[in-house]
């Protein structure tokens, strides 16, 4: 069983209270746009890392962090990419994975929208932590936690903050 911390679109904003929120977590996910390395490295500090890189991550970022990232947590199948859309949206990379060979857990961030979603059509679990950072036209800072227990995904909890200005 792994308890799971996942994030994106922090802009190289750490907010103070992360290493509490992922205190419990056995790994924290990033589904891209980072900002900065520096960013990296206090979330490393916290937990084991796994992550893609986002559209504004540079290379230092890319050369660590793919594109699309395809792992296996307990037993359950995940893809991540940070432009990848949602049911009946998805990017054309990723509704061509799904097409042919489907994960049971797809993550996506890029659109600063918390989404938790089930796909009929492909049989998977969209999930999308919305933004993390203070850039954006977000107004609350949302992260999700949840666990993997073998082949099951469950007690999602969504944990969000004030954004403030």
């Amino acid at each position: 069983m792994k308890r799971i911390g996942l994030l994106s679109d922090t802009h190289s904003f750490f907010h103070p209270e992360l290493p509490r929120v992922f205190e419990k977590c056995d790994e924290i996910w990033h589904a891209g746009d980072f900002g900065n390395y520096k960013l990296v490295e206090q979330l490393k500090k916290i937990k084991p890392l796994r992550g893609v890189y986002g559209n504004i991550d540079g290379q230092e970022i890319r050369s660590e962090y793919p594109e699309l990232l395809r792992f296996d947590c307990e037993k359950v199948d995940v893809l991540m990419k940070h432009i990848g859309g949602y049911p009946k949206r998805y990017n054309p990379a990723v509704k061509k994975i799904l097409q042919f060979n489907p994960p049971k857990l797809f993550i996506s961030g890029h659109s600063h929208i918390l989404k938790v979603m089930f796909d009929k059509q492909y049989g998977c679990l969209h999930l999308n932590p919305g933004a993390a950072g203070k850039q954006g036209f977000h107004k609350t800072i949302s992260i999700l936690r949840f666990t993997i227990d073998r082949e099951q995904i469950k007690n999602l909890e969504i944990v969000e903050f004030d954004k403030g200005r």
